[in-house]
């Protein structure tokens, strides 16, 4: 059993920027591909950025250039910075564990509880 917890959202005019937390407990964090997801009032869940075991990344188009997931192992966290925001990046953001990383949510076994974004234009 993972658990993953979010931090680090808030309100932030477009333009401005935001850092992400999730930090995991239970087992061995290591051994877990992350990602970050993202799901907006009325729409789907998102995919946002991904990192492997072995710290490949792989961001949406949408964010690519703007976000950058990142993990440091010797904290059991994983990151995401956002800069330059906009208002339609406003949705709560949810980090998730799987075995492999890859954009389909429905590969990812554990998800953290959500953090909300919201950039003011």
């Amino acid at each position: 059993q993972v658990q993953l917890v979010e931090s680090g959202g808030g309100l932030v005019q477009a333009g401005g920027s935001l850092r992400l937390s999730c930090a995991a407990s239970g087992r061995t964090f290591v051994g877990y591909a992350m990602a970050w997801f993202r799901r907006a009032p009325g729409n789907e869940r998102e995919f946002v950025a991904s990192i492997s075991r072995s710290g490949i990344t792989y961001h949406a188009d949408s964010v690519k250039g703007r976000f950058t997931i990142s993990r440091d192992n010797a904290k059991n966290t994983v990151y995401l910075q956002m800069n330059s925001l906009k208002p339609e990046d406003t949705a709560v953001y949810y980090c998730a564990a799987g075995t492999i990383a890859t954009v389909g949510g429905q590969t990812y076994i554990y998800w953290g509880q959500g953090t909300q974004v919201t950039v003011s234009s």
